[in-house]
């Protein structure tokens, strides 16, 4: 592009040259003597040459602008990831969707579909454990290829990634003691409590936008540990989460979850302008279409969540 630029300023300069010396010649008076006669047929042989630069250069130009890899201005990011062998995921510890088994494996629905996506794409995946605050200066850093972790699709998401679909239906919920539940029934009643919530998450917009005391935390598994450990009231976090680490047979047994804050989707992020999303569009769609969409949703209780592709 920089290549093109130039050269095209150069055409442009040697035509604004020639113009004003043409115009010299055809309105200049026939010179009286040989020296006139030799003064015009040098500024004719100047217009001339400086017409044949310019026509040289305009023709770099559309060379330059033929060539492929100059039309590549911006480089693919499907062909970046490709060309490097491996899709890095950014992540956070976040059960049902993406979390390590006994073995230390990541796992979860959106850990496998992750998987399936970097096998579709002959590439090998790698998930990293991001700070969800800094997921956008990841991204654009270039440490990770996109976020994939359960992500509410929220106007601040959308206008600094290149998002996916919506593949996951998702709320915003209330846990708490079980034995204290009674008191977060009503959204009118949250005011004299203090939340846990994920710092940059969907929970933490909820509560800023109801005006709720919070404390921000690095990950939604931080909130529930908060609220057990009693030193927040209560937690804000995502229904799906919720309705799998909360409750009778987890490990939070003596914590539940009240009421829902909003109706919300999930989507996945890449850098913005990326083509990575429209791939994966175009794999969500089959992957529905084939049924291995809802097979892997089923292994992780979350098939009544998945959106229609």
């Amino acid at each position: 592009m920089k290549k093109s630029t130039s050269m095209a300023l150069a055409v442009t300069t040697a035509l604004m040259l020639a113009v004003p010396l043409v115009g010299c010649g055809r309105t200049s008076a026939p010179a009286a003597s040989s020296g006139g006669s030799a003064a015009s047929m040098e500024t004719t042989d100047s217009v001339q040459t400086q017409q044949g630069a310019a026509a040289e250069s305009t023709q770099a130009v559309e060379a330059v602008s033929d060539d492929p890899q100059s039309q590549a201005s911006v480089a693919s990011d499907l062909d970046y990831v490709k060309g490097k062998g491996t899709l890095v995921v950014g992540i956070t510890d976040f059960e049902p969707m993406d979390y390590k088994d006994e073995s230390g494996e990541w796992i979860g629905f959106d850990a496998d579909m992750a998987k399936a996506f970097a096998e579709s794409l002959g590439v090998s995946v790698e998930f990293v454990e991001i700070d969800w605050d800094n997921k956008v200066l990841e991204l654009d850093g270039k440490t990770i290829d996109c976020v994939w972790n359960g992500m509410t699709l929220t106007p601040e998401v959308t206008g600094s990634m290149e998002c996916s679909r919506a593949y996951c239906n998702n709320a915003q919920v209330i846990v708490a003691p079980a034995d204290k539940s009674d008191n977060f029934q009503e959204k009118s009643d949250l005011s004299e409590y203090n939340f846990a919530v994920e710092a940059g998450s969907a929970g933490e917009q909820q509560a800023i936008s109801l005006e709720l005391p919070h404390t921000p935390v690095k990950a939604q598994s931080d909130a529930l540990m908060e609220v057990a450990a009693g030193t927040s009231d209560a937690a804000i976090i995502d229904s799906l989460m919720a309705a799998a680490m909360v409750g009778e047979g987890t490990g939070y047994a003596d914590l539940t979850y009240t009421i829902g804050l909003n109706d919300e989707e999930y989507g996945v992020g890449f850098r913005k302008g990326s083509d990575l999303a429209a791939a994966l569009n175009d794999f969500f769609t089959a992957s529905y279409q084939d049924g291995s969409m809802l097979e892997i949703a089923e292994q992780y209780g979350v098939q009544a969540a998945i959106v229609e592709q």
